[in-house]
């Protein structure tokens, strides 16, 4: 802006915006804390005001955001994508490639994605035949590229929506990324596989949990009866090992792959407890705890003391439902390889043990002369069947109902949280929980700046500014220089900061230029998803960057190509259809 003069506040304005870019670049700090300094520092020098701020945070797109996020958490505690993780990997690559990359690609496109790689990050860790550092950048990537085939996909698609709406344009339809998504995600898809040889093969890291022992039995009518263990993908089970079987009374150890799986087995497993619900899922298999009707959300985890009476007793012995109002879900002994029933073990001080409980749990007499409690844990709740229906049929009405435009979505998703709360499936608590506090203020942080920008008339000079260094260039070449410098500031910092940080640019350049502002909004949007290079760029890359022990250079020698392809097929599809 050479020969432009700035006023105070013009100058105020601009320093908070380069700073808030230098410090989601540079600094270590959290986007929502860098956002919500720039709104305060906004409002001090009185460059926004508290108005406007409420406004921001009323913002259509936001609310449907949030509404999506809630809906998408009680989606995903139903056993859908549980119970298919199971089954992704066996023994043929190709084959294992092909079903993560399409369940994670689909699902992505109608659910939260990075819910979706969360899920599944635990059974392809787990998996018996592969590496999964071979799997899971594969997973990250299908993620990121189903995200970008609906409105809902990505918080992304739906932060550039909220900004489109700010300035009162309509917004984006539910089917507006989906020619360009499905041609660029499935194109990436197939490169993906053929550069899997870049992948590294690296050896999967220890676990860090604390493992407890826990104990599950199969019902007559359970899904797993009559097929081997590895049939039954009970080696893919996420943090939780197979370690033995009691049949009969008899104890089968160690458990091989072959064997059959029969009615009224003891399943013995060990791991990470906070990961039960993954038995939870499995048809016709019950945890103790769960036939008492004791298993809730909340476990509390107590220490056996040394003076306590139930030293050298088991849980059968002892009665212990009736004695504690209290089941046992697992235990834990440190220093110690437990084997046989949950309910044969004799107790020792020092044993952890994770409890369900009772109403009348904390009451009993006699809980301080026999345990130490430490702690809560919180594990998800397993659905009735008819409660799993009900949230993914009321999902896939919502989002049909939405796509087609009977209803708008967010009036949708308001009425089937309603629904879902009245129907005791998600409770009050879970929902104030759950409420994504970071990424709201991230967006309405975004929505600020961008505000405070317009109102100091910098958007009006910055129009001014380019229209005679722009007044040559092709709308093709403007396209790109959005999209890059999208693609670029989103490797550096997040995807929704990216977004939105560079959507009042790409509208300065429509404006200076006179050109239709939907295929730019729309390049913000997938560029800003575009995240291949770098594991900072998105969430769902740093869940698997962490998972397996990838290193930076991991995600650039596979990301780079698929990032130029991916890039090349959006912005030729986007001018080819638009211009």
């Amino acid at each position: 802006m050479d020969g432009i003069s700035l006023s105070i506040n013009q100058l105020i304005v601009l320093t908070v915006f380069v700073g808030t870019i230098g410090a989601l670049i540079f600094s270590e700090r959290r986007p929502s804390y860098i956002f919500s300094l720039s709104a305060l520092v906004l409002l001090l020098c009185q460059q926004l005001t508290f108005e406007q701020l409420l406004g921001n945070l009323t913002n259509l797109g936001l609310i449907t955001l949030v509404l999506l996020l809630m809906v998408s958490n009680a989606v995903d505690k139903t056993s859908f994508i549980k119970r298919l993780g199971r089954t992704l990997v066996n023994a043929g690559y190709k084959q294992s490639f092909g079903k993560i990359f399409g369940l994670t690609f689909v699902s992505s496109a109608l659910l939260n994605n990075t819910a979706i790689v969360a899920s599944l990050v635990g059974p392809i860790k787990q998996n018996q035949h592969h590496s999964p550092s071979k799997l899971l950048i594969p997973l990250s990537y299908a993620a990121i590229l189903g995200g970008t085939v609906t409105l809902i996909g990505t918080s992304t698609n739906l932060i550039v929506d909220s900004f489109l709406i700010d300035h009162g344009h309509p917004g984006f339809a539910f089917w507006d990324f989906t020619l360009y998504g499905l041609i660029a995600g499935l194109s990436c898809g197939l490169l993906m596989f053929l550069l899997t040889p870049l992948l590294p093969d690296i050896q999967a890291q220890k676990n860090s949990f604390q493992r407890y022992f826990i104990e599950a039995e199969v019902e007559p009518d359970s899904e797993l009866v009559g097929k081997s263990v590895e049939d039954n993908h009970l080696r893919n089970l996420p943090e939780l090992f197979l370690v033995e079987v009691i049949r009969n009374g008899h104890l089968i150890s160690p458990v091989s792959p072959e064997l059959v799986i029969e009615a009224h087995d003891k399943l013995i497993f060990s791991g990470n407890v906070q990961k039960v619900d993954n038995l939870s899922h499995i048809k016709g298999l019950t945890l103790f705890a769960e036939s008492n009707g004791l298993l809730k959300e909340n476990l509390t985890e107590v220490i056996v003391s040394n003076r306590a009476q139930v030293i050298g007793q088991t849980l059968k012995a002892l009665g212990f439902r009736a004695l504690f109002d209290a089941a046992v879900v697992a235990i834990r002994r440190d220093g110690a390889q437990l084997s046989g029933k949950l309910g044969e073990i004799k107790l020792q001080a020092g044993d952890f043990l994770l409890l369900a409980t009772g109403p009348d749990f904390a009451q009993r007499h006699n809980l301080t002369k026999n345990f130490f409690v430490l702690s809560e844990q919180r594990i998800a709740t397993k659905l009735s069947p008819t409660q799993e229906w009900t949230v993914i049929a009321g999902f896939l009405v919502t989002i049909g109902l939405a796509a087609f435009s009977v209803i708008p979505l967010a009036t949708g998703l308001l009425f089937l949280i309603a629904l879902l709360v009245v129907l005791g499936i998600v409770s009050n608590a879970e929902i104030k929980r759950n409420l994504p506090i970071n990424l709201i203020i991230v967006i309405v942080g975004a929505l600020s700046l961008a505000t405070a920008l317009e109102d100091a008339g910098l958007i009006d000079m910055l129009m001014t500014t380019l229209k005679p260094l722009l007044s040559g260039i092709s709308p093709l070449w403007a396209l790109v220089t959005v999209y890059i410098t999208t693609l670029l500031l989103t490797e550096f910092v997040t995807n929704n900061a990216a977004a939105a940080l560079m959507f009042p640019f790409a509208f300065g350049v429509t404006e200076a230029l006179g050109l239709p502002l939907m295929p730019f909004a729309l390049a913000v949007a997938f560029a800003a998803s575009a995240s291949f290079i770098s594991p900072y760029g998105y969430q769902t890359n740093l869940i698997v960057f962490n998972a397996a022990d990838y290193q930076f250079k991991h995600f650039a020698k596979f990301g780079l190509p698929i990032s130029i392809a991916y890039s090349s097929i959006v912005i030729t599809l986007l001018y080819v259809v638009h211009f």
